[in-house]
């Protein structure tokens, strides 16, 4: 008995064995016929932005080099210049009504394609393959001009078009650092971590009933972008520091960082942040 199993056992593994490399060629040939299918299907739709796509892809190299679809090459060279032609035609034009409509709407585009700029703090990028936009890591499924621009627009407002003091700022995250100095015993000058000073930020931003209910409907949200602009817009009003007389130091790393702009407007990852006496003062980074 226990023979026979292991005689059935062997046989099912060899047989097996024999008929995986033909299973494989055969789910290969068929990976590549749906591709071309799916090719067929852009192409009657006039899906430039997919073909493209699909035609510079490794499938699409695999399909021209079998034997059996020797015969396609050319037409898929064919179709990969209609739609390599489409989409540059389409990228003119939608950088130039882009730049139009930012216009109209006053916004300091910069466009290097496929990024865009609006402000420091204000970064997107197009992807015309997927019909999405991300701004500011949020994804806004279109690449429609207008919708781009009316969301750039909204991010614009939220984090520039509001009452802002740099010196009011810069003096909340002052006594926010000396918040957490004083709760380890440290002298001013001591670097601490950003993410705790972040925290410790904006729980300085909440109100009294905030600590009273926990409720989040009553708690002050305050974004990183929120931040970074803010931090950005302090280095250009120039004040110099606190009216404690004390400067800001920002120490750049990649652990436990956030990403800030500093004083040169570049996105940075900051670990660490400590406030000077004049004096002592180092570079602002």
């Amino acid at each position: 008995m226990a023979d026979r199993e292991e005689f059935l056992e062997q046989m099912q593994e060899k047989l097996t064995d024999v008929v995986r490399p033909y299973q494989q060629q055969q789910n290969r040939r068929q990976r590549m016929a749906d591709f071309v299918k799916q090719c067929v299907r852009c192409a009657g739709r006039n899906d430039f932005f997919q073909l493209d796509e699909l035609l510079k892809s490794k499938m699409a190299r695999d399909v021209e080099e079998e034997d059996g679809l020797k015969d396609g090459t050319e037409f898929l060279a064919q179709l990969r210049a209609y739609a390599d032609e489409q989409v540059e035609r389409y990228r003119i034009q939608f950088i130039e009504d882009l730049k139009m409509l930012a216009r109209e709407a006053e916004l300091p585009i910069e466009i290097d394609f496929p990024r865009i700029e609006v402000l420091k703090g204000i970064e997107g990028e197009v992807d015309f393959a997927q019909r999405k936009t991300v701004i500011n890591k949020k994804a806004l499924k279109s690449v429609d001009p207008k919708r781009i621009v009316t969301a750039l627009k909204r991010v614009k407002q939220q984090l520039y078009d509001r009452p802002y003091d740099p010196q009011a700022f810069i003096d909340k995250l002052y006594h926010a650092y000396a918040e957490i100095l004083k709760k380890e015993a440290r002298e001013i000058g001591h670097p601490v971590p950003m993410q705790q000073l972040y925290l410790e930020h904006v729980l300085s931003l909440q109100s009294r009933a905030f600590f009273q209910d926990m409720d989040k409907g009553k708690f002050r949200g305050y974004s990183l972008d929120q931040f970074a602009v803010d931090l950005w817009r302090y280095f250009q009003a120039g004040i110099g520091g606190t009216s404690e007389g004390c400067a800001l130091q920002l120490r750049p790393g990649r652990n436990n960082a956030l990403w800030l702009i500093d004083s040169d407007g570049e996105r940075r990852q900051i670990t660490r942040i400590s406030f000077l006496n004049k004096r002592e003062k180092g570079p602002e980074k």
